[in-house]
């Protein structure tokens, strides 16, 4: 955990702007504080998750767990930007969406959760009062990347910081990472610890906890990325075998990820074979046909004859690859992706779920508690 090294060059040209940064995004949060800039808040439930750090903090996995965990129960209904997309305005997912009209990530939760509405909308405020007059049963709204997104104001707000990469320790951008200062955790009702190892020392935990310095109405939990079975890209015509199966032949692996921090998602891709040629690309690349052929390129050209090849990507990349035109029939046919499942350390989920639903079940508009 201990905080990335800058060296002088850095400092003295990024320094300074970070500074100005801070004071913006400073003034901007005091406006907010102080109701001259105002945030809506709508009779129905809103829970929103994000971060202070930029990427890479597993936002997407959370929002999944919390819609397995209220998707039996209550009507609800996930609102994001549908970051990089081609569109604009209100959208709603559905089976057929693309990455390029909704964002990778909400074309994810929409595949995994076809029952549950996905919808986009730079707009926090209009996208929910667009949900609300769709659906007037609505029981709860989650809110995908919203800490910074003030104009709403959440039930409850989740903040995720990465173990890796402690917020404590960061600095603003451009010079660190942070989009706003680390004190603002604030206004966090619960935050999550993302990324943790599996064993992480009691130690460890007093140390991060006495750093965060939390308030009395905040809660901290610790969760790690359970990694899932290989999936197949392109179902139809894949090879139908599993990770057990090529953990015992030990292919080479072209391993393809646009991932803001993917180094976790490649050690574990290192469990099934230590033959891997790696292609990193940006967080959220779009793959344009140039990057199709490089990679196509690599995979026919990589190993040996005594070895089978195969493509290992992240679940948010094969929601762009899977709606590419010129990938070669035999690609397809070994092109897997691995989905991450939220885990939370040492039995924790009970006191999460149950603050999660007691808020949804007192919350929710036609309740008699509520009204």
């Amino acid at each position: 955990m201990a905080p990335e090294k800058r060296n002088l060059v850095d400092y003295l040209i990024y320094y300074p702007l970070s500074l100005l940064y801070g004071f913006v995004t400073y003034t901007r949060n005091k406006l907010f504080d102080f109701n001259i800039l105002p945030s809506h808040e709508f009779e129905i439930p809103v829970l929103s998750v994000g971060n202070i750090t930029v990427g890479g903090t597993g936002k997407t996995p959370h929002i999944e767990y919390l819609i397995s965990l209220l998707k039996d129960e209550y009507n609800i209904a996930t609102l994001s930007r549908g970051y990089k997309r081609k569109t604009s305005g209100f959208l709603e997912a559905t089976e057929n969406s693309t990455a390029q009209e909704i964002g990778d990530e909400p074309l994810q939760i929409k595949r995994k959760y076809p029952d549950t509405t996905v919808a986009v909308n730079s707009s926090r405020v209009e996208g929910i009062h667009k949900l609300l007059k769709k659906d007037d049963k609505l029981n709860a709204v989650l809110l995908d990347d919203a800490f910074q997104h003030r104009h709403v104001k959440p039930g409850i707000s989740i903040l995720l910081i990465d173990y890796n990469r402690p917020i404590t320790q960061d600095h603003m951008l451009p010079y660190g990472r942070l989009r706003e200062s680390a004190y603002e955790r604030k206004r966090a009702n619960i935050i999550l610890i993302t990324k943790c190892p599996d064993r992480m020392k009691p130690i460890e935990r007093r140390i991060i906890r006495k750093e965060l310095n939390l308030f009395p109405y905040q809660t901290l939990h610790f969760t790690s990325l359970s990694y899932g079975s290989l999936m197949p890209v392109f179902p139809d015509v894949a090879d139908k075998r599993g990770r057990e199966d090529y953990k015992k032949i030990k292919p080479w692996i072209l391993l393809i990820t646009g991932i803001a921090f993917p180094r976790p998602f490649k050690r574990h891709v290192r469990g099934i074979s230590t033959h891997i040629c790696e292609m990193n690309y940006p967080d959220h690349h779009a793959f344009s046909d140039k990057d199709i052929n490089t990679i196509q390129e690599n995979f026919f050209s990589m190993g040996d004859d005594q070895h089978e090849k195969i493509i290992i990507t992240t679940e948010k990349d094969a929601m762009r690859l899977n709606h590419v035109d010129n990938l070669d029939e035999q690609i397809k046919k070994v092109l897997y992706f691995i989905p991450v499942k939220v885990k939370f350390l040492d039995n924790e989920e009970s006191n999460f779920n149950k603050h999660i639903i007691n808020y949804v079940r007192n919350n929710k508009t036609y309740s008699v508690l509520h009204k």
